[in-house]
Parts: structure tokens; C-alpha cells; sequence
């Protein structure tokens, strides 16, 4: 039985500390580890789905996150949180969907365990 684990980010990613970056490694450990793997960007995490995202002087969080998900990973961006952060109407990366509270509640209801950075 696959375990499923559920990383829910809230912090801006590129607010000075590594809590993105750990919460990144550690679902690239997960899927490595076999691991289902599911990603809910929420307030100003949403930030890394936006086209463009630039890299940080030390790794590249936007890559770590299109990375799981090419692994497998699934992920959404809070739509509510795209219009209060001002991302509406700018381009997001395709490859991570945008995603509601009731989602969130299933995926909550579904996922083996929740962590959230």
C-alpha cells in the first residue's frame, strides 16, 4: 500500500529562510522513497507558480517543485489565494493546477499524512 503524503505550503518562498526549500527536499525524498506525493500552494506560496519565478543565488525552488511534479507529484495553487496575492490574470506554470478549498478538504480526507510549511 502507497503511502500519501500531503505538503501544504503557505509561506512566500522567497521570504529568507529554507523552510520552502525543506519542504521541496522533502517531497523529492518521498517520491524517491515511493511515496505518493501531493503539493497544495496556498497565501504567498502561490508566488512559485507563477511563469517566471526567478532562482535564488543558492538552488532553484521553482525547478525542485516542476521536478516532483514531472516525478509524479501532483500539484494545485489556491485560487482564492491567486487573486489575494495579485497573481490574477498573470501566467502560471501549466504544469501545476489551480485548486479550491473543497479540493483541499478531499485531499486532506484522502492523503495518509499532512504537513504543512
Amino acid at each position: 500500500m502507497t503511502v500519501t503524503l500531503l505538503l501544504i505550503l503557505n509561506r512566500k518562498p522567497d521570504d529568507g529562510t529554507d523552510v520552502t526549500w525543506n519542504a521541496l527536499r522533502l517531497a523529492l525524498q518521498a517520491l524517491k522513497d515511493g511515496m505518493a506525493v501531493r503539493i497544495f500552494l496556498m497565501n504567498d506560496s502561490v508566488d512559485l507558480a507563477r511563469e517566471g519565478f526567478p532562482p535564488g543565488p543558492d538552488y532553484d525552488l521553482q525547478k525542485m517543485l516542476l521536478d516532483a511534479v514531472s516525478r509524479g507529484a501532483q500539484a494545485k495553487l489556491c485560487k482564492t489565494c491567486i487573486t489575494r496575492c495579485g497573481l490574477e490574470g498573470k501566467p502560471l506554470r501549466p504544469e501545476i493546477r489551480v485548486g479550491t478549498m473543497p479540493e483541499l478538504s478531499e485531499w486532506i480526507q484522502t492523503s495518509d499524512r499532512v504537513v504543512s510549511f
